[in-house]
């Protein structure tokens, strides 16, 4: 098999599970307590924040542990519009992009149905791209929050985040990345992108699912979602998943070692894949950003099949891959992301994405590429 889904998730790591391990068995005190096993338990979870904010560039105390990037995501929207409408009732708009993951959107569509918000949504490009002039147009002084994924779990196509956070603090208005899709691959130091929050989700990096991060910098009011015992500084309330937190930390500093080169040669490959797909596929499109994306996306459509239909065909030969977000799994829409880059949807609907891990190989790219030719000629003269 050759996996070509890592944009949804990734093996954990053997270094990740043995980071892991103890605190799994005979480590598996609660950091709360005061006895030995908590103490141990509570260290362990200090030096994984420490480890976190080395590779953000932030302080230990502006790292909050959640259950993963769709939690981040709730919290730092929810959290941040809410903090700053009880502050001032008049910041009650909340600006999103036309691309985010459902975790952004809807979180500001419960914003707008229990709380009075109002969500402006701004366009992108045909590349999939907000443009500087476009975001500065929806920001007023009543915008609470402005959030903008830093690349599309998608398309793979990357935004401008530190020229649109900038645009948002010349007005004081906190801005949110989403970089559940960057982290690993582009970088990740908060002061140089300027965002004042930015969520991280484990389990795209070799971490076990159920792990991620939310980075909040300490100026920034924020609101907790889940309320109780005042954990992670009165931020996530709950007892903390130690060995999750050591893993994604764990994880964290294994993707950034070595990672320019890491990045070079796979972007490397995934050029000579898009040119060998574009190159034996008639009538291939690819979608997003033709350069200005992730090293680890390729994403197309083939018109004149069925995305679906595509896809049973590439597992029928050995290839394993996605037909967009797997957190729109069994919806049958036309992706909204490439709705939004003015994709037809009918063509949208033929919308296939590879995704690959740092261990991808020049063998299977090649692999693949060749299945993909099989496999949409299949499909169209089979006429499904």
């Amino acid at each position: 098999m050759i996996f070509l889904d890592a944009a949804a998730t990734t093996p954990v790591r053997r270094e990740v599970l043995d980071a892991m391990w103890p605190y799994l068995t005979g480590e598996f005190g609660n950091p709360s307590s005061h006895h030995t096993l908590g103490e141990a338990a509570a260290t362990a979870l200090a030096d994984a924040r420490r480890t976190v904010a080395a590779v953000l560039g932030c302080r230990a105390g502006e790292v909050t542990f959640t259950a993963g990037g769709t939690e981040a995501d709730n919290l730092a929207v929810k959290g941040i519009a809410v903090a700053r409408q009880a502050a001032d009732p008049q910041l009650n708009r909340v600006v999103i992009s036309a691309v985010e993951h459902p975790a952004v959107e809807e979180s500001a569509r419960y914003l707008e149905r229990f709380h009075g918000f109002i969500i402006d949504v701004v366009p992108v490009d045909g590349t999939g791209q907000v443009t500087p002039e476009a975001f500065q147009k929806v920001l007023t002084p009543e915008t609470a929050v402005a959030t903008v994924m830093y690349a599309n779990n998608e398309v793979g196509t990357v935004q401008p985040i530190a020229e649109l956070a900038a645009l948002t603090h010349e007005l004081g208005i906190p801005f949110h990345t989403d970089a559940v899709q960057a982290a690993g691959w582009l970088p990740l130091d908060t002061k140089a992108l300027g965002v004042d929050a930015m969520s991280i989700s484990g389990h795209k990096l070799g971490a076990p699912k159920g792990c991620g991060v939310l980075f909040a910098r300490g100026r920034t009011k924020l609101e907790p979602l889940i309320h109780g015992g005042g954990q992670e500084r009165g931020r996530r309330s709950g007892t903390e998943n130690v060995a999750g937190a050591v893993g994604l930390a764990t994880a964290l500093t294994l993707a950034y070692a070595g990672q320019e080169e890491q990045r070079r040669r796979v972007t490397a490959l995934r050029d000579t894949f898009i040119s060998a797909v574009l190159g034996g596929v008639p009538g291939a499109v690819l979608t997003g950003h033709p350069s200005v994306r992730l090293p680890s996306v390729a994403s197309f459509c083939f018109p004149g099949t069925s995305g679906e239909s595509v896809l049973l065909e590439l597992e029928r030969l050995g290839v394993v891959c996605s037909s967009g977000s797997a957190c729109a799994a069994g919806s049958d829409a036309p992706s909204p992301v490439l709705t939004a880059l003015g994709v037809a949807p009918e063509v949208a609907q033929t919308a296939v994405r590879f995704s690959f891990d740092a261990t991808v190989t020049e063998a299977e790219l090649a692999a693949a590429a060749a299945a993909v030719e099989s496999a949409v000629g299949r499909v169209r003269a089979l006429g499904a």
